[in-house]
């Protein structure tokens, strides 16, 4: 009997995963972000693939869950050509802005 109050509450505080990542046209033009947080999938992506672990990208963006990194990197590997798209898209912004200041400056 003292079993089944305890799995009650755990059953209360399970968290559906799907629930952890979504896309909002008004929030980074609709790139997948973490839910409630502003920070894009993309992101931790990027830190992870500059060798960062789950554990320490946690570290480091203090605000989300460990659970919520790997959510991230779930979603990418579920979807790793939508991203990879993403990345790159990205990076060629930032060159061609880079070129356009320094061309100016010049």
């Amino acid at each position: 009997m003292l079993i089944e109050p305890k799995l009650e509450k755990v059953m209360s505080t399970v968290i559906d995963i799907g629930t952890l990542i979504e896309s909002n046209p008004k929030i980074h033009g609709g790139c997948p972000i973490i839910s409630g947080t502003g920070v894009t999938v993309r992101r931790i992506v990027i830190w992870y693939k500059l060798g960062y672990s789950a554990e320490e990208i946690a570290d480091e963006i203090s605000h989300l869950s460990l659970a919520q990194v790997y959510a991230a990197l779930t979603y990418y590997h579920t979807n790793k050509e939508a991203i990879e798209l993403e990345i790159i898209a990205e990076t060629a912004e930032a060159d061609r802005t880079e070129k356009l200041h320094y061309s100016r400056s010049s």
